[in-house]
């Protein structure tokens, strides 16, 4: 029997709010009994500088499959999740490729790093099997490096740079400005200070000095005596994981007044930072404050089950399996070449956010609104995870989704043969 997905939505309301909000699992009633779990394997750092993002990609994608399971699965289905890490690209190579043979996944979701996603698209273009990509920002991954069994419910680096540059455009910090900028040296910050660099260019910045900083690098002051000494008008930040946290932390012992932004960001960090030292302007995908009803709901389960807030990346996780659970119902198969025609066909989803989003097919990268938010004075700051006011979503209503994206000009993506 075709699975009728209005009387679904009504039937969850009363049994799972985060569930129905997408509306992508049949009757509870069903008995998993009848078949064989659906399989999803799910691979993220759960150590090193990115490791405290993937702690809440994972608390995230259990909370999906838990509401999932509680509306009685896909087509009957129960979601079971395969997890593990991936603390390098050679790992993430090895692990995708074993959670498909071994494991029969019937889908791969997650990653933050740029390189490992690459690794990761390698394989599962060469077993068809679907990945959507949670964390990984690169412009390359949606460019040069596209793959057609590859999805990104994460935003490229371009709409980071877009959607925080109308910011900086509005408060005069670009044309005329002299920016400084620290460059996380790996594949993702390669990319972004090119994207960056673009932007500034196209609107009238001057590039003062950039600095590459290694992923393990723990001490900034001989960038901040650098930084002190150029006297900028801007300090950018295309860091990532815990040298964000690092960074401000030290900044704000360092005294310095000059504003800082940022084109790649996670509000875990800002949260890890400490009070008083978070500052500046930074892009974010999706935050714990968007005021919609779902959202809502999202963030009050998983701080009721985890004790404290959802941030960025658990959103990417959290929806990423939910549209996958969704685009299953709506085809009636796990078959993943199936759904890679469906979400190229513009299948529309529930983002937590105002308007729904949708892949574009050109690049496969979710086309959605985004973010600017921009840090409260320390007087203004109530408790340890509202330290912040946003922006309206960008783009605004009467715009186009892809009004941020990257064109094909900027961005060409040509996908492989089978």
């Amino acid at each position: 029997m075709p699975l009728d997905l209005s009387l679904s939505r009504r039937k969850l309301l009363k049994t799972s709010a985060g569930a129905a909000a997408l509306g992508i699992v049949g009757a509870p009633a069903i008995s998993y009994a009848q078949a064989e779990a659906i399989k999803i394997g799910h691979i993220t750092p759960r150590t090193g500088f990115l490791g405290p993002l993937g702690e809440y990609a994972v608390q995230a994608v259990q909370l999906a499959a838990d509401e999932i399971n509680a509306g009685g699965g896909v087509m009957g289905r129960k979601i079971e999740l395969v997890l593990d890490d991936s603390p390098n690209p050679q790992q993430a190579s090895a692990k995708a490729e074993r959670l498909i043979q071994r494991d029969k996944v019937a889908a791969l979701l997650g990653e933050i790093s740029s390189a490992s996603a690459l690794a990761i698209g390698q394989v599962v273009q060469r077993e068809k099997v679907l990945f959507i990509n949670t964390g990984a920002n690169s412009d390359a991954l949606r460019g040069s490096d596209c793959q057609r069994f590859m999805f990104h419910i994460e935003a490229q680096n371009s709409m980071y740079v877009k959607a925080v540059g109308r910011s900086l455009v509005r408060d005069g910090l670009v044309r005329g400005k002299k920016w400084y900028s620290l460059t996380a040296d790996y594949a993702f910050g390669h990319d972004l200070l090119r994207v960056a660099k673009r932007y500034m260019n196209e609107n009238g910045g001057n590039h003062g000095g950039d600095d590459l900083i290694p992923t393990d690098l723990a001490d900034f002051s001989p960038f901040l005596l650098k930084i002190r000494t150029a006297r900028p008008d801007v300090v950018i930040l295309n860091l990532a994981g815990t040298q964000i946290t690092n960074f401000l932390k030290q900044y704000a012992e360092f005294g310095l007044a000059f504003p800082v932004a940022g084109f790649g960001f996670d509000t875990a960090l800002a949260w890890g930072a400490g009070p008083g030292n978070f500052g500046g302007i930074w892009p974010v995908v999706w935050h714990h404050l968007v005021d919609t009803p779902n959202t809502k709901k999202f963030v009050a389960a998983f701080t009721t089950r985890w004790k404290r807030p959802p941030e960025n990346q658990a959103w990417g996780d959290y929806c990423s399996l939910k549209v996958v659970a969704q685009a299953m119902a709506e085809t009636k198969t796990t078959e993943a070449a199936k759904i890679v025609e469906h979400f190229e066909k513009g299948a529309k989803f529930d983002l937590l956010k105002t308007r729904e989003g949708y892949f574009r097919a050109s690049d496969h990268q979710m086309m959605m609104e985004m973010y600017a938010i921009t840090a409260l004075p320390q007087a203004q700051v109530k408790n340890q995870w509202d330290i912040f006011t946003s922006s309206p979503p960008v783009p605004g209503p009467d715009e186009s989704l892809e009004a941020i994206a990257a064109t094909a000009e900027e961005n060409q993506c040509t996908f492989k043969a089978a």
